[in-house]
């Protein structure tokens, strides 16, 4: 059988949380690949990228959407258990779908009432030439593909942001060569740096990075900076990436 697409995992992610039990999001890979009759090959499908196996985020993104329309809670980070909503539409699993996309979709417009004024789509004007219409077209395109790659990261976990940034940052030529260049730092001791970007093979040159995946109406203040700023002398670096989904504050530039 073929994986199966998120929407089509829906249902059966709620079915077995009916019992009222919580689930983490691995346990969910075991019991749904033997539902939908999955090989091992299967399971183990990655994207062509490398960036991950196919199922197991396709069951990520069931649950977050789920999550989103309500159908579910979150009691901890990565931990999933029925909302009695969703134990009241799996009395009616042909509407759950349906139900779900039209949250999201409410969601989605809320968020774009509420988006980062630096995101603009601008009105064509009759009077363009054929060249301005053109550019204009364009850059509306680009400035909602933006947004809506931004959407999609702030419907993801702090720690996928961060594994995202150091993925970039070696997409765009740091860490050179050196193999295993960029390593995401513990949660729970990471002394205000998120990642790591090696610069050399012994590891002396290294690029600390901050990541904060910030809702895009929320700026990034001064004082965050100036953390950082500290983390990076305690860390005897003087080299520091910061990266946000949001924008950051003239105090926040005039510092910096």
């Amino acid at each position: 059988m073929a994986i199966p697409k998120y929407d089509e995992i829906r249902i059966s992610a709620l079915n077995l949380l009916m019992d009222g039990k919580s689930m983490k999001l691995r346990e969910f890979l075991e019991p749904l690949a033997r539902e939908f009759n999955l090989t091992d090959e299967e399971i183990n499908e990655m994207y062509p990228s490398g960036n991950g196996h196919i199922f197991y985020d396709r069951i990520s993104w069931a649950l977050s959407y789920l999550n989103m329309a309500g159908l579910l809670d979150k009691p901890g980070r990565g931990i999933y258990r029925i909302s009695q909503k969703g134990i009241l539409m799996l009395k009616t699993p042909e509407k759950i779908n349906e139900y779900v996309d039209q949250e999201v979709s409410k969601r989605d417009k809320s968020k774009k009432q509420n988006k980062n004024p630096e995101i603009k789509i601008t009105e064509v004007n009759d009077r363009s030439t054929p060249q301005e219409k053109l550019y204009t077209s364009f850059n509306n395109i680009r400035n909602s593909v933006y947004e809506e790659i931004l959407i999609t990261i702030l419907n993801k976990t702090p720690a996928a942001f961060e594994k995202l940034v150091v993925l970039l940052l070696q997409k765009m030529g740091y860490g050179g060569e050196v193999k295993n260049s960029g390593l995401v730092t513990k949660q729970s001791n990471d002394g205000g740096i998120d990642g790591v970007i090696k610069e050399d093979i012994l590891g002396f040159g290294r690029i600390n990075i901050q990541a904060k995946r910030y809702r895009l109406d929320i700026g990034i203040g001064r004082e965050e900076i100036q953390k950082f700023v500290g983390a990076l002398a305690v860390a005897q670096s003087n080299k520091g990436v910061f990266i946000t989904t949001s924008y950051f504050s003239k105090g926040a530039i005039e510092y910096v």
